[in-house]
Parts: structure tokens; sequence; C-alpha cells
């Protein structure tokens, strides 16, 4: 029970990695804010959580990430409801597939809002309560990031999503730099080929599956659940000396 006593926001907890986390924390006894644009999958993952506690752990509150409206009124919400907030997990983002001379300006700043500008608006709002609250009680705080294999090795006909990813990880390590006076650790998890809504279509052509494992020293496609074991060691007490650093959970992509 790392979390017990530990209030977390999960942003695109409706599904993938999200929802996986996101149980992942509540199981180990977080109160868990679930955050996403899509009202009903958040509901999901609620029921997921709160069938199998006796205590509901799960509530949801339904935002644009992108949208600093919205992102404010979870802030108010956050602050009004609990007073605190001890984790942050960044997960809300998408994709396209566009070659980088034929992308459309809209497309472009779509994908850098959901991946990039989401984490600096979401970590500008709930960071601050995190750090006002840093001053009341000695608690374990931390900010994980989802970014991505993509992050360090640019894509196929990703352009868009490579550069934004690799954002991420640099704004980790920046605000890593600016929190670390209130001992709030800040550090981002870079996922590979993971099953997920993201990579489904993908997934659901037979030569890109076995690209994907011969390129993969593991030789297969990750989970979810794999992802969440990691985010959640990023984000408790056990990583307690680790702040500003990326963890690269590729099944060995990088090293073939």
């Amino acid at each position: 029970m790392r979390f017990s006593q530990s209030i977390a926001v999960v942003t695109g907890a409706g599904s993938g990695i999200g929802r996986a986390v996101a149980v992942r924390l509540a199981s180990e006894g977080a109160k868990v804010i679930l955050v996403g644009r899509t009202k009903n999958k958040l509901e999901e993952t609620a029921d997921v959580i709160n069938l199998s506690s006796k205590i509901p752990l799960a509530e949801i509150f339904t935002a644009d990430c992108t949208d600093g409206e919205d992102v404010i009124e979870l802030a108010e919400y956050i602050q009004k409801d609990y007073g605190d907030l001890h984790i942050l997990v960044n997960n809300a983002g998408g994709s396209r597939h566009s070659r980088l001379l034929d992308i459309p300006e809209q497309e472009w700043d779509y994908v850098q809002d959901a991946n990039l500008k989401s984490v600096f608006l979401v970590s500008k709002s709930l960071g601050k309560i995190m750090v006002e609250g840093a001053g009341q009680e000695d608690h374990n705080r931390a900010i994980v990031n989802v970014a991505s294999l993509s992050g360090h090795q640019a894509g196929a006909e990703i352009p868009h999503y490579s550069a934004a990813k690799a954002g991420v990880i640099n704004l980790t390590k920046a605000l890593a730099l600016e929190l670390a006076p209130y001992r709030i650790r800040v550090n981002s998890v870079s996922p590979g080929f993971v099953e997920t809504p993201l990579t489904e279509s993908g997934l659901k052509n037979d030569r890109f599956v076995k690209a994907i494992q011969r390129n993969t020293a593991l030789n297969r496609i990750g989970h979810p659940e794999e992802i969440a074991n990691v985010i959640a060691f990023a984000a408790s007490p056990e990583a307690s000396y680790m702040t500003g650093t990326d963890l690269l959970v590729d099944g060995g992509w990088l090293i073939k």
C-alpha cells in the first residue's frame, strides 16, 4: 500500500496506459481522480476500481487537458474537494500519421497540444497545489509524465509526435529542477510499442506486429500493466532519490 493516504490525478485515464495506472495506484491505496474528455470511458475505469473496493477510491472529472480553462476548473475542484495533491500522472496524448512535408498546420498543432501543451498546462495548475501542500506536511510527492520511445528515436510518419514526446522528456527535466526545492520529484516514462487504443489499428496488421517483434529484444509487444508498474515505481517513495530521469520501457527496442 505505497499510496495509502495519497491523492492522485491521472490524465487520459479512460483507457490504455492511463486506465492501467489508475487501477494500479488505487490498488495500493490512492484516492484517484480520473481525468479525460470522454465521460463514459472514465466511468468504465472508475467502475473497475470501485467495484473491487469497499470504499470508492475513484472519481471522475471530465476535462480537455489542452484547454486552459478546463485545467483551471480541474485545479479548483481538487483544491476545494481535497485541499492537496500528492501524485500527478500526465498521460493524456494522441497522434496522427503523416509525412512532415504533408502535415497540415492544424494537425501539427493538435499533436503538439495533446502531448506537450497538456503536460505544461496540467503541471502548471496542479503543480501549484502540490507546492502549497509540500510546505504543510512531509509526504511523498511526484509527477510522472508519459513520454515515448519516439521521443528518443523518431518514428516513421510521426514527426510531430516524435518532436512532442522529445519535448515532454526535456520539459520533465526542467520541471524537476524547478520543483526540487519543494521535494517534489518529476520523472518521465517512455513506453515502447504497447497494446493500447493508440496502436490498435496498427496491431491488426500482421506485418507491423512481426516487425515489432523482430526489432524488439524481448520479441513481443508490451502491455499497459507493464508500463503502469514502472510509473507506479517512479511515483512511489521507493524512487525517493530519482528526479529528472526518463525511464525507457521499450522491451529492448533501442539495443537491437
